[in-house]
């Protein structure tokens, strides 16, 4: 009997376990994501929070801002470049960019118009669809894009106000190189010194700061003096066309054509511009999906005109590698074209360089709010409402870039943060359109219904990467087919293995195909890129991680936003 004596220790509690592991912990972290809830409704007066934005822009500001950030001063020159190695089909390479550069938005569209109308963009969306870290990585690839971006535009902004400050005679070989042009070089060419580009990102920031209102006003009437100017340029033009100019119109083939039209997608990208606009939206569900798409057609059409005209007016053959428009309308007596075109470039820079810096600062922003930046970012200016600290810390990380680096070398390496973004938000379209219900059933399944559309939509992104590594080796093209083939298979097994609920709002037609159809090709134009933008890729997501796991997993509150009420502008604001 004594054997069989309670110990007077109390036992151990039943539910006791033994805390997690630091793995698990960064595990849980990092695979929480945020629920989808349903639209605000920014009709609505409510009272304003320290920490909200104001609702200024209307449908108007929302295209001209996407057209700000898409035409820069590559449409005077990127379209005659490519028309040099492509021929007069050029123009079939810039509407079949454009029309893969539609599918993105309307891509883009619907999830603007999901979405309740916070900051965020692409980063708010993979934290929804996927996870935290997928969402904090999709964030560093962006960003690092923006700024060596905005520190590119700005040296190249500035270079272009030196040249037009130069046709008059006082200033006619009297700028010293340090001022604009260029740079003035030193250790080895390791530092060079730009002293106006920090002086153009200096005055944009401040600008920026000063409210959304400001700044979409200078942004507006920039774009439409670009605008004006293209259109002019297409007009005086079409009168110097010579339709024999126009042939052969593929002199170099249908590879050539292809090939143009990976070159030049990158000229339409920032059309997401809008997307990250959304805080400031006055009527988000219904104006950022027209935004989009609106300012993408208006882009294309613009590319389309220009393309028309350089190679009706001179010969392919003989269009100038520097400054190929500028350059046909010279050999025809306009020279005063010329001058209007560089005008057209500096406005074109400099909305690409203020749209530039505002996207960042609304990231910044929603990083901020969520704890996986420091707070620091999600303060907002109590009267002008902009994310004040965050404007001026990516003002100071361009002006440092710009004023100390000829950061123009790095180009090769950008462009994967965009490709990365449209690829990503394509895959959010799918994955939110999955019912609930479909993720439980068949539970007995080796692997979900979850895991296998994630699966099917990983092998499509696979399948369009070796597609691009054939396409640029020039590998045989049962190698190309056979990927076409496989990702044509995963999108089957996409389309009739889940379940899909219609959107409430704008709706991407033919989910998945559609989507499907965006990654292919984004990822095919991964492909097409210097190979050290893919180690880029690959090291800056090594850190992110290390970012993450030292500092973003702790402090990341997926709901912070939430507390934060916004109202619209004042009425009289609004009329």
């Amino acid at each position: 009997m004594g054997g069989h004596r309670k110990s007077s220790a109390p036992p151990p509690p039943l539910s006791a376990s033994p805390p997690p592991s630091r793995l698990s912990r960064f595990w849980s972290s990092a695979t929480r994501a945020r629920a989808l809830p349903p639209p605000s409704d920014s009709s609505a007066v409510r009272t304003l929070s320290a920490d909200a934005l104001v609702r200024r822009l209307g449908l108007l500001d929302l295209v001209l801002l996407g057209i700000g950030a898409s035409v820069g001063a590559g449409i005077f020159v990127v379209t005659g470049t490519v028309a040099r190695d492509v021929g007069p089909g050029v123009t079939i390479s810039f509407v079949l960019a454009g029309a893969s550069c539609v599918l993105n938005a309307l891509c883009y569209a619907e999830l603007a118009s999901r979405f309740p109308a916070v900051s965020g963009g692409a980063y708010l969306y993979t934290y929804t669809a996927f996870n935290e870290l997928t969402a904090f990585l999709v964030f560093a690839q962006l960003m690092l894009d923006y700024h060596i971006g905005a520190a590119s535009i700005a040296r190249s902004l500035a270079s272009y106000t030196v040249s037009l400050l130069e046709l008059f005679p006082f200033f006619k070989d009297n700028v010293p190189s340090w001022i604009g042009h260029g740079g003035e070089e030193f250790l080895g060419g390791n530092l060079s010194i730009n002293m106006l580009a920090p002086i153009i990102l200096a005055v944009l920031t401040v600008i920026l700061s000063q409210g959304v209102k400001e700044s979409s006003a200078l942004n507006s009437i920039m774009t439409a003096t670009k605008v004006i100017i293209v259109i002019i340029v297409i007009f005086a033009g079409s009168f110097e066309v010579d339709i024999s100019n126009w042939s052969p119109f593929a002199p170099n083939g249908t590879k050539a054509i292809l090939t143009g039209a990976t070159v030049v997608f990158f000229a339409y990208v920032g059309f997401d511009a809008v997307a990250n606009s959304a805080e400031e939206s006055k009527e988000p569900q219904r104006d950022l999906p027209l935004g989009i798409l609106g300012s993408l057609l208006v882009c294309v059409l613009l590319y389309i005109g220009v393309c028309l005209v350089i190679t009706g007016m001179v010969s392919y053959e003989s269009l100038g590698e520097e400054a190929p428009l500028a350059e046909a309308f010279t050999s025809k007596g306009m020279k005063y074209v010329s001058v209007l075109i560089s005008i057209g470039a500096v406005a074109g820079l400099t909305t690409t360089l203020l749209v530039g810096l505002y996207v960042q600062s609304r990231l910044y922003l929603a990083l901020g709010r969520h704890g996986l930046l420091p707070g620091v970012f999600a303060k907002v200016h109590p009267s002008r409402h902009t994310p004040i600290h965050a404007q001026v810390w990516v003002g100071v990380v361009a002006s440092i870039l710009a004023g100390l680096f000829n950061v123009r070398v790095l180009s090769h390496i950008l462009s994967v943060g965009s490709l990365t973004g449209y690829s990503v938000v394509s895959a959010c379209v799918v994955v939110l359109r999955w019912n609930d219900k479909s993720a439980n059933e068949n539970s007995s399944r080796w692997i979900s219904s979850w895991q296998e559309g994630v699966l099917s939509l990983f092998i499509v992104a696979c399948s369009g990467f070796v597609a691009g590594l054939c396409y640029r080796v020039n590998a045989p093209l049962v190698f190309s087919l056979a990927a076409v083939i496989i990702a044509l298979v995963a999108s089957v097994a996409l389309q009739y293995r889940q379940v899909y609920m219609r959107a409430v709002s704008f709706s991407c037609p033919w989910v998945p195909i559609v989507p499907a159809i965006c990654i292919f090709f984004n990822i095919f134009l991964f492909a097409q890129l210097h190979y050290e933008a893919w180690v880029r890729f690959i090291i800056l997501s090594i850190i992110t991680v290390g970012v993450y796991a030292f500092y973003g997993q702790y402090h990341a509150d997926p709901y912070a936003d939430e507390t934060i009420v916004y109202r619209r502008a004042p009425q009289e604001e609004v009329q």
